[in-house]
Protein backbone atom coordinates (compact mmCIF):
# COMPACT_ATOMS: atom_id res chain seq x y z
CA UNK A 1 0.00 0.00 0.00
CA UNK A 2 2.96 2.79 0.82
CA UNK A 3 4.58 2.05 -2.06
CA UNK A 4 2.02 3.28 -4.20
CA UNK A 5 1.41 6.10 -2.85
CA UNK A 6 2.07 9.33 -4.95
CA UNK A 7 3.19 12.99 -3.68
CA UNK A 8 -0.12 13.88 -5.30
CA UNK A 9 -1.62 11.54 -2.62
CA UNK A 10 0.21 13.28 0.25
CA UNK A 11 -0.41 16.90 -0.81
CA UNK A 12 -4.38 15.98 -0.52
CA UNK A 13 -3.99 13.87 2.84
CA UNK A 14 -2.28 17.30 3.90
CA UNK A 15 -4.66 19.87 2.80
CA UNK A 16 -7.02 17.68 3.70
CA UNK A 17 -6.70 16.31 7.25
CA UNK A 18 -3.70 18.62 8.62
CA UNK A 19 -6.14 21.23 10.04
CA UNK A 20 -7.96 18.76 12.27
CA UNK A 21 -4.39 16.68 13.40
CA UNK A 22 -3.45 19.89 14.64
CA UNK A 23 -6.80 20.16 16.70
CA UNK A 24 -6.28 17.28 17.97
CA UNK A 25 -3.09 18.00 19.22
CA UNK A 26 -3.99 20.88 20.87
CA UNK A 27 -7.13 19.02 22.63
CA UNK A 28 -4.46 16.31 23.39
CA UNK A 29 -2.04 18.69 24.73
CA UNK A 30 -4.13 20.25 26.96
CA UNK A 31 -5.63 16.87 28.03
CA UNK A 32 -2.15 15.44 29.19
CA UNK A 33 -1.03 18.17 30.85
CA UNK A 34 -4.38 18.08 32.94
CA UNK A 35 -3.47 14.69 33.97
CA UNK A 36 -0.03 15.08 34.41
CA UNK A 37 -0.55 17.93 36.82
CA UNK A 38 -3.45 15.88 38.93
CA UNK A 39 -1.64 12.88 38.63
CA UNK A 40 -0.27 11.44 42.12
CA UNK A 41 3.33 11.48 43.44
CA UNK A 42 5.52 8.60 43.98
CA UNK A 43 6.12 7.27 47.20
CA UNK A 44 9.80 7.43 47.12
CA UNK A 45 10.44 10.17 44.19
CA UNK A 46 7.45 12.43 44.95
CA UNK A 47 7.01 15.00 42.26
CA UNK A 48 10.13 13.90 40.52
CA UNK A 49 8.38 10.92 38.84
CA UNK A 50 6.05 13.59 36.32
CA UNK A 51 9.26 13.90 34.14
CA UNK A 52 8.38 10.06 33.04
CA UNK A 53 5.79 11.29 31.63
CA UNK A 54 7.96 12.83 29.11
CA UNK A 55 10.82 10.68 29.34
CA UNK A 56 8.79 7.52 28.32
CA UNK A 57 7.25 8.67 25.46
CA UNK A 58 10.02 10.49 24.00
CA UNK A 59 12.42 7.12 24.54
CA UNK A 60 9.40 5.29 23.12
CA UNK A 61 9.66 7.35 19.73
CA UNK A 62 13.08 7.66 19.35
CA UNK A 63 12.94 3.46 19.34
CA UNK A 64 9.71 3.60 17.20
CA UNK A 65 10.90 6.22 14.67
CA UNK A 66 14.54 4.79 14.19
CA UNK A 67 12.60 1.00 13.50
CA UNK A 68 10.24 2.77 10.62
CA UNK A 69 13.30 4.69 9.15
CA UNK A 70 15.59 1.50 9.27
CA UNK A 71 12.22 -0.71 7.15
CA UNK A 72 11.64 2.29 4.85
CA UNK A 73 15.45 2.60 4.14
CA UNK A 74 15.31 -1.51 3.84
CA UNK A 75 12.52 -1.11 1.24
CA UNK A 76 13.58 1.68 -1.09
CA UNK A 77 16.81 -0.28 -1.68
CA UNK A 78 14.05 -3.17 -3.00
CA UNK A 79 11.88 -0.70 -4.99
CA UNK A 80 13.10 2.43 -5.28
CA UNK A 81 10.40 4.60 -4.49
CA UNK A 82 11.19 8.47 -3.25
CA UNK A 83 8.03 8.54 -1.27
CA UNK A 84 10.14 5.98 0.85
CA UNK A 85 13.73 7.84 1.29
CA UNK A 86 11.61 11.20 1.61
CA UNK A 87 9.71 9.86 4.51
CA UNK A 88 13.17 8.27 6.10
CA UNK A 89 14.83 11.71 5.73
CA UNK A 90 11.28 13.70 7.14
CA UNK A 91 11.20 11.28 10.16
CA UNK A 92 14.93 11.73 11.41
CA UNK A 93 15.28 14.76 12.96
CA UNK A 94 12.07 14.45 14.47
CA UNK A 95 13.69 11.24 15.99
CA UNK A 96 16.88 13.18 17.13
CA UNK A 97 15.13 15.28 18.84
CA UNK A 98 13.28 12.63 20.95
CA UNK A 99 16.32 10.71 21.41
CA UNK A 100 18.20 14.00 22.71
CA UNK A 101 14.80 14.96 25.10
CA UNK A 102 14.62 11.37 26.23
CA UNK A 103 19.05 12.17 27.46
CA UNK A 104 18.37 15.49 28.82
CA UNK A 105 15.19 14.53 30.58
CA UNK A 106 16.79 11.15 31.72
CA UNK A 107 19.39 13.46 33.46
CA UNK A 108 17.39 15.71 35.34
CA UNK A 109 15.62 13.20 36.75
CA UNK A 110 18.37 10.69 37.45
CA UNK A 111 20.30 13.98 39.72
CA UNK A 112 17.67 13.73 42.42
CA UNK A 113 16.70 9.97 42.11
CA UNK A 114 20.59 8.48 41.38
CA UNK A 115 22.40 11.41 42.75
CA UNK A 116 24.77 11.81 39.35
CA UNK A 117 23.48 13.39 36.40
CA UNK A 118 24.98 10.76 34.18
CA UNK A 119 26.35 7.02 34.64
CA UNK A 120 27.70 4.77 31.66
CA UNK A 121 25.91 2.35 32.21
CA UNK A 122 24.45 0.04 29.46
CA UNK A 123 20.67 1.64 28.20
CA UNK A 124 21.76 5.28 28.83
CA UNK A 125 24.98 4.58 26.89
CA UNK A 126 22.56 2.73 24.06
CA UNK A 127 20.36 5.43 23.94
CA UNK A 128 23.44 7.81 23.14
CA UNK A 129 24.89 5.66 20.52
CA UNK A 130 20.94 5.99 19.02
CA UNK A 131 21.36 9.63 19.08
CA UNK A 132 24.45 9.28 17.42
CA UNK A 133 23.11 7.54 14.85
CA UNK A 134 20.31 10.01 13.93
CA UNK A 135 22.87 12.66 13.70
CA UNK A 136 24.97 10.57 11.25
CA UNK A 137 22.12 9.52 9.17
CA UNK A 138 21.17 13.29 8.94
CA UNK A 139 24.59 14.57 8.58
CA UNK A 140 25.02 11.41 5.62
CA UNK A 141 22.24 12.19 3.71
CA UNK A 142 22.96 15.80 3.74
CA UNK A 143 26.88 15.65 2.97
CA UNK A 144 26.40 14.62 -0.46
CA UNK A 145 26.18 16.80 -3.72
CA UNK A 146 23.93 13.74 -5.16
CA UNK A 147 20.62 13.53 -3.55
CA UNK A 148 20.60 9.77 -4.00
CA UNK A 149 24.22 8.84 -3.46
CA UNK A 150 23.76 10.77 0.36
CA UNK A 151 20.43 8.75 0.38
CA UNK A 152 21.73 5.86 0.07
CA UNK A 153 24.52 5.43 2.18
CA UNK A 154 22.26 6.85 4.95
CA UNK A 155 19.62 4.38 4.30
CA UNK A 156 22.77 1.55 5.15
CA UNK A 157 23.45 3.12 8.02
CA UNK A 158 20.24 2.84 9.24
CA UNK A 159 19.78 -0.58 8.50
CA UNK A 160 23.41 -1.19 10.43
CA UNK A 161 22.60 0.78 13.47
CA UNK A 162 18.75 -0.91 13.64
CA UNK A 163 21.13 -3.89 15.75
CA UNK A 164 20.95 -1.10 18.46
CA UNK A 165 17.80 -0.58 19.02
CA UNK A 166 17.04 -4.16 20.98
CA UNK A 167 20.26 -3.46 22.85
CA UNK A 168 18.51 -0.30 24.05
CA UNK A 169 15.08 -2.41 24.85
CA UNK A 170 16.91 -5.25 26.87
CA UNK A 171 20.10 -3.45 28.34
CA UNK A 172 18.66 -3.21 31.52
CA UNK A 173 17.55 -7.20 30.87
CA UNK A 174 20.47 -8.14 30.46
CA UNK A 175 23.31 -5.84 32.10
CA UNK A 176 23.24 -4.54 35.64
CA UNK A 177 22.28 -1.07 35.26
CA UNK A 178 20.88 2.04 37.61
CA UNK A 179 18.17 2.32 35.28
CA UNK A 180 14.99 0.76 36.43
CA UNK A 181 13.91 -2.43 34.32
CA UNK A 182 10.55 -1.83 32.22
CA UNK A 183 7.24 -1.13 33.53
CA UNK A 184 5.17 -1.04 30.99
CA UNK A 185 6.45 -3.25 28.04
CA UNK A 186 7.00 -6.56 29.69
CA UNK A 187 5.97 -9.89 30.05
CA UNK A 188 4.70 -9.85 33.68
CA UNK A 189 2.21 -6.76 32.51
CA UNK A 190 2.03 -2.96 34.09
CA UNK A 191 4.05 -2.49 37.22
CA UNK A 192 3.28 1.29 38.00
CA UNK A 193 0.13 2.69 39.58
CA UNK A 194 -3.13 2.77 37.40
CA UNK A 195 -3.38 6.42 37.84
CA UNK A 196 -0.48 6.87 35.94
CA UNK A 197 -0.84 4.95 32.91
CA UNK A 198 -3.49 7.44 31.77
CA UNK A 199 -1.57 10.34 31.34
CA UNK A 200 1.17 8.43 30.29
CA UNK A 201 -0.67 7.04 27.24
CA UNK A 202 -1.99 10.51 26.57
CA UNK A 203 1.00 11.76 26.64
CA UNK A 204 2.40 9.30 24.05
CA UNK A 205 -0.31 9.45 21.92
CA UNK A 206 0.56 13.45 21.87
CA UNK A 207 3.78 13.51 21.20
CA UNK A 208 3.10 10.95 17.94
CA UNK A 209 0.49 13.19 16.50
CA UNK A 210 3.20 16.24 17.33
CA UNK A 211 5.32 13.78 15.29
CA UNK A 212 3.02 13.41 12.24
CA UNK A 213 2.21 17.01 12.05
CA UNK A 214 6.10 17.84 11.72
CA UNK A 215 6.56 14.61 9.25
CA UNK A 216 3.49 15.74 7.17
CA UNK A 217 4.79 19.11 6.89
CA UNK A 218 8.70 18.12 6.08
CA UNK A 219 7.51 15.77 3.61
CA UNK A 220 5.76 18.35 2.11
CA UNK A 221 8.73 20.89 1.61
CA UNK A 222 10.45 17.68 -0.10
CA UNK A 223 8.29 17.50 -2.38
CA UNK A 224 8.21 20.83 -3.52
CA UNK A 225 11.62 21.22 -3.46
CA UNK A 226 11.80 17.99 -5.69
CA UNK A 227 9.22 19.94 -8.25
CA UNK A 228 11.18 23.00 -8.10
CA UNK A 229 14.66 21.53 -9.06
CA UNK A 230 12.31 19.78 -12.21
Amino acid sequence: MLLKIQPKHIKKFTSSYLAIIKVSFYILCCLSLFLIVNSPNDYQQSNAVKIMYIHVPSAWLALLIYTAIAILSSLSFVYKSPILTLSSISLAPIGATFALITLITGSIWGKPIWGTWWVWDARLTSMLILFFLYIAYIALYTAYDSYITGSKIAAGLAIIGFINIPIVKFSVDIWYSLHQPASIIRSKGIAIDKAMVAPLFISFLTLIIYSLIVFLTRLNLFIEKGKRRK
